[in-house]
C-alpha cells in the first residue's frame, strides 16, 4: 500500500509537471482594437512574448467596451485570455468584477532599476489592470493657413478675434467640460471639485457659448485631420496619433499644440475566469516592461506609460509622444474615475446645452 500511494504521488507530480509544461505552451486568446494599434502590439508585445515562452498568441479584434466581456463572464464560459481597454472601461469592469484583480508588487522593476510603482506614470497601474501607453487629446492647425503667430495654446481655441473661423470638437462632455475651465483660468486640481457645482457646469457651458456658433462636433477619430486638410476649420481637437500619421504618412502641414493635452490610458485587463490567468498575467508583466513600451512606439505614436521607456525612444519620435518629459510639463490627466460617477448626468446636461 505505501508502494502505490508513493507511486501514486510520483504520478500526480508527473501529471503536474506535464501539465504546466502543456500549460505553457498553451495559446492565449488577446484582443485589442485592430488595425496599426494592434499591429503595434503584434511587433512590439505578442511576437517577442511567444519567442520567449512559446507560448501562442492568437489575436482577435472587438470594438471597444465591455458587453462582450460581460456576456462571457456571466455564461461562465470565458474566451478571452487578455483585452485592451480604455480606462474609463477598467473601472466599470472592475467594480462590476468583471475583470481579474492584479498585485501591483508583482510588477518587474524598470530596465534601470527603477521600482514599478515609482515608473510607471501615475494612475497607470490600477487593481484590475497595467496600462501600457498613453493616448492624448490635442488642439491641432494647419501650418499652410498661417503666415505668422500661429496658435500655440489652449486658450487660442476660444480666441475667435485673433483666430475667427470654425473650430471642431469632439461631440461628448469629456474633455471638452475640463478644456472650457481651464482656458477661463481654473486651475487644474480645481477642475473636477468646481465641475461637481452647479456654479462650476455653468461656467464651463458659458465658456463653450463663446464659440458654439463657430464649431463643428465630430464623433471619429478620422474626421479631424479630414476638416483640417478640407479646410473647414482652422483648429481642432484631435488624438495625437491621428495627426501624426497625418504628417508622416500623408505629408500634411499639420501641427500638434500640446498645452493642456488630455491624457487618458489604455492598458490590458484579464475577463473574470480567464482559464489562462498565469500566462496572462506573464504576458501583461512582459509587455509592460521598459523595452517592449519603447519598441511599441516605434508603430503607434502613443506614449509609454514607463518614464525608464522614454530613453529608450530616438528623440525625434520621442518628441512628439504624449509623455516626453517636454509634452507632460502641462499635461491635463483625464480622471476615468470621476467620469464613471458623473458620466450619465452631464452627458445629459451636454446634450441638452448642445439642443439649445
Amino acid at each position: 500500500m505505501k508502494t502505490r500511494t508513493r507511486l501514486s504521488t510520483l504520478a500526480l507530480a508527473v501529471c503536474s509537471v506535464t501539465l504546466t509544461s502543456q500549460a505553457l505552451a498553451d495559446k492565449l486568446t488577446v484582443v485589442s482594437w485592430g488595425g496599426a494599434f494592434t499591429k503595434s502590439q503584434v511587433e512590439a508585445y505578442h511576437k517577442p512574448f511567444s519567442a520567449q515562452t512559446g507560448v501562442e498568441i492568437v489575436s482577435e479584434d472587438f470594438s471597444g467596451g465591455l458587453a462582450e466581456i460581460k456576456a462571457q463572464v456571466e455564461a461562465g464560459n470565458v474566451t478571452w485570455d487578455l483585452v485592451s481597454l480604455d480606462k474609463p472601461d477598467i473601472v466599470r469592469g472592475c467594480a462590476e468584477g468583471l475583470l481579474e484583480p492584479l498585485n501591483a508588487a508583482e510588477l518587474p522593476a524598470g530596465a534601470d532599476g527603477t521600482p514599478a510603482d515609482q515608473d510607471f506614470i501615475p494612475g497607470a497601474i490600477h487593481k484590475c489592470a497595467v496600462s501600457t501607453i498613453m493616448v492624448s487629446n490635442v488642439l491641432a492647425y494647419d501650418r499652410s493657413r498661417f503666415s505668422d503667430n500661429p496658435p500655440s495654446k489652449l486658450t487660442d481655441m476660444f480666441d475667435l478675434q485673433k483666430y475667427p473661423g470654425k473650430r471642431a470638437l469632439q461631440k461628448q462632455p469629456q474633455g471638452n467640460l475640463e478644456w472650457a475651465l481651464l482656458a477661463d483660468g481654473v486651475a487644474a486640481a480645481e477642475v473636477y471639485p468646481m465641475l461637481e457645482t452647479l456654479e462650476g457646469r455653468e461656467r464651463a457651458f458659458k465658456k463653450l457659448d463663446s464659440i458654439k456658433d463657430q464649431t463643428i462636433w465630430w464623433t471619429a477619430g478620422a474626421q479631424p485631420p479630414q476638416l483640417l486638410a478640407d479646410g473647414e476649420v482652422v483648429l481642432t481637437t484631435a488624438f495625437n496619433g491621428r495627426i501624426y500619421n497625418a504628417q508622416t504618412q500623408e505629408g500634411k502641414p499639420f501641427e500638434m499644440i500640446w498645452d493642456n493635452q488630455i491624457g487618458y490610458f489604455n492598458g490590458w485587463a484579464i475577463p473574470k475566469g480567464s482559464k489562462n490567468f498565469e500566462q496572462a498575467k506573464a504576458f501583461i508583466h512582459f509587455s509592460s516592461g521598459t523595452q517592449p513600451l519603447a519598441e511599441q512606439a516605434k508603430y503607434v505614436a502613443y506614449g509609454p506609460t514607463r518614464k525608464s521607456s522614454n530613453p529608450l525612444i530616438a528623440p525625434e519620435l520621442a518628441r512628439v509622444l504624449p509623455t516626453s518629459p517636454d509634452n507632460m510639463k502641462n499635461v491635463f490627466m483625464f480622471d476615468d474615475e470621476w467620469w464613471a460617477d458623473y458620466a450619465d448626468e452631464l452627458t445629459e446636461e451636454f446634450n441638452t446645452w448642445l439642443a439649445r
